[in-house]
């Protein structure tokens, strides 16, 4: 969604000198610098062998390893996280990452003498959420809309809906909608100042 190009088209519009416009044209200039570092971030690494889509909001987020093991769908917004990439990480689309949040695709194998490395790929299906300061540990899938609570730390795959929380996550006795449709960047301010005004 931070392209220029998306923004502006989408837009909203508003009768030239009205209240309204000179509004939405003032938030624009303002949150402007943030969407040029979004923008900066994602160019960054897709120059850099990442497979992420121009719709998708990247954060300050901290990318060690091989670019290449990224992959971000569409309307994803990842906040302040930390990923590892030794092995893949595919996110899908429309997907909410929170701040703090850390992914990781690499462990030792504590029963191994010579404490070898062990690597795994992470997947998380289309409209997941991953809450503040969650951990999400190597070979996990998280299934389409599936939560994951702030602070969870996760080990085992999360079925689609499942709402998990907890160190160990644990799943609780609910589950999300099946119809889910909103789109996470939409959220942003910078955004917001473009599509609502």
């Amino acid at each position: 969604m931070a392209t220029l190009s998306y923004l502006i088209e989408n837009r909203a519009r508003f009768p030239l000198g009205s209240h309204m416009s000179l509004r939405a044209w003032a938030k624009r200039l303002m949150t402007f610098p943030e969407l040029l570092r979004r923008n900066r971030r994602r160019h960054y690494l897709t120059r850099n062998g990442s497979n992420i889509h121009e719709c998708a909001e990247i954060g300050k987020i901290k990318a060690d390893g091989n670019k290449q093991n990224l992959t971000i769908g569409a309307f994803s917004f990842l906040g302040k996280a930390e990923l590892a990439l030794h092995a893949s990480i595919k996110i899908g689309e429309r997907v909410c990452i929170n701040d703090g949040v850390r992914i990781l695709t690499a462990s030792h194998d504590v029963s191994d003498p010579e404490w070898k490395h062990i690597k795994a790929a992470i997947f998380i299906d289309d409209y997941a959420w991953i809450g503040t300061n969650a951990l999400i540990l190597p070979g996990v899938k998280i299934g389409r809309g599936a939560v994951v609570g702030a602070g969870a730390v996760v080990s085992k795959d999360v079925l689609p809906r499942d709402i998990v929380a907890g160190n160990p996550a644990r799943v609780l006795n609910r589950k999300r909608s099946e119809s889910l449709k909103y789109n996470p960047c939409e959220f942003l301010a910078a955004n917001q100042a473009w599509i609502k005004g």
